[in-house]
């Protein structure tokens, strides 16, 4: 007897494209794409629309920070090489209450006032920044009579009416007035 050739064992692939486009759906529809943040920071209006209003401010209600092009520190007209140095500084400003005549009258007059070069690196910026922010959680942290760890959990759920509560007593009459000036050329 003669043995019939078997044909070669063959995979039907017509319904293979058809899978990958399902699987890239699939994939495309469940991936999460990560969002970057960056600064929280509200921007001021358009130029043409603010109307000029005179504002009177007492010189020394103002805590001056310059950023040169060559992120060099000016911080009241002093120059300052290390940016850890700024959150002491502010906070001595801020909490014054007018004892020395060269600082803020009231903390909640006190105003940081953040000057930067065109060719200031972000990296200074930020640095120079978070500092000036550090200083007002500092701050607030003290006031609510909690660390700045535990200051951060209460302030990232204000969903909870006891950490709105602590919120709102160690934030009042400091207001976070960080001014960030037009920079120069």
């Amino acid at each position: 007897m003669a043995r019939k050739k078997r044909a070669a064992a063959e995979i039907n692939s017509s319904s293979m494209a058809d899978i990958a486009f399902l699987l890239l759906v699939f994939f495309l529809v469940t991936t999460t794409i990560a969002n970057d943040k960056g600064l929280t920071l509200k921007l001021p209006p358009n130029p043409d629309d603010i109307e000029d209003v005179d504002v009177k401010m007492s010189e020394r209600n103002i805590f001056k920070i310059l950023i040169n092009s060559s992120d060099k520190l000016l911080v009241e007209n002093e120059p300052v090489t290390d940016v850890k140095e700024i959150r002491e500084m502010i906070k001595a400003h801020v909490l014054n209450n007018g004892r020395d005549p060269n600082l803020s009258e009231k903390p909640e007059k006190a105003v940081v006032s953040l000057k930067a070069n065109r060719g200031t690196s972000y990296e200074m910026f930020i640095a120079v920044y978070n500092e000036a922010q550090g200083a007002y959680y500092d701050i607030y942290a003290e006031r609510a009579g909690v660390s700045n760890a535990k200051w951060r959990e209460i302030s990232s759920d204000l969903s909870n009416p006891d950490n709105k509560e602590i919120y709102t007593k160690a934030r009042e009459g400091i207001p976070m007035a960080i001014s960030i000036a037009e920079p120069n050329k």
